[in-house]
């Protein structure tokens, strides 16, 4: 009941975003769809905590991953920016959304398949709904840091159709694409490295409360340029994995 819940408040959270994005209110708007990306990267890890996953709360999860990620940001970014490119203005927005809905339905049915080889299991096939949108709005959130530091230059930059058409189109292919990319849920930080990593996410923390939009926007960029490095490594554990299976054979012939 209570994953549920917090999966019900997400989805009114996004819905409260386009209506902020529809009065105009962009800052507020962009607020509202953070929330429900907090909440919903909470929602699954409380329902396998209390032992609570469900089928149905699956189902509900993506429908609300869909409306969050998948609707939401290509309509804010439109109201945003977008609807000043006319009538192909409307046409990344309908890639993104999509993309979004076929990146939510080939999730659905992976959860049929299966099992996976342990080393897959750390990553996932394109990149997720959330971290998709917060792609995607990267041109609002470096609009909005600029328009906060009165860089009227780099405001106009963000504004233009162009770049949110960009960030949307490209954002779209990576939804669908075969990348592999890490997923976070099991990864294990080695003891020498605790106390870095839990400084670099505390100074992260400090940032995003001081500058909320560099922060974001900062944090788009630091994830494209980790896509090719997560790439590298499911390979990397392939081949170790597929080496094994090799000498497994060869063993047991030998005995």
């Amino acid at each position: 009941m209570i994953p549920n819940i917090m999966t019900m408040l997400g989805l009114c959270a996004g819905l409260t975003g386009m209506r902020m994005g529809l009065e105009g209110r962009f800052g507020e708007s962009a607020t509202a769809l953070l929330i429900a990306a907090c909440i919903d990267g909470l929602d699954g890890r409380i329902a396998r905590l209390l032992r609570g996953t469900s089928r149905f709360g699956a189902e509900f999860d993506s429908l609300s991953d869909f409306l969050c990620f998948g609707v939401a940001p290509s309509f804010v970014l439109y109201l945003w920016a977008l609807k000043e490119g006319g009538r192909f203005g409307y046409v990344p927005c309908i890639m993104f959304t999509v993309c979004m809905a076929l990146r939510l339905a080939r999730f659905n049915a992976s959860l049929d398949d299966a099992e996976q080889p342990k080393y897959a299991s750390n990553f996932f096939t394109g990149v997720p709904a959330p971290a998709g949108a917060g792609l995607a709005m990267f041109p609002l959130f470096l609009g909005l840091e600029a328009h906060k530091l009165g860089w009227t230059g780099l405001y106009e930059l963000a504004r233009d159709p162009l770049m949110p058409a960009l960030t949307l189109s490209g954002t779209a292919f990576l939804l669908v694409s075969t990348l592999p990319v890490w997923s976070f849920k099991n990864f294990k930080v080695p003891a020498p490295f605790v106390l870095p990593v839990m400084l670099g996410i505390g100074g992260y923390a400090a940032v995003l409360v001081a500058d909320p939009w560099g922060a974001l926007a900062g944090a788009g960029v630091i994830y494209l340029l980790l896509l090719p490095l997560s790439r590298r490594s499911f390979h990397r554990l392939k081949k170790e994995a597929e080496a094994l299976q090799q000498e497994e054979p060869s063993d047991l012939a030998a005995d």
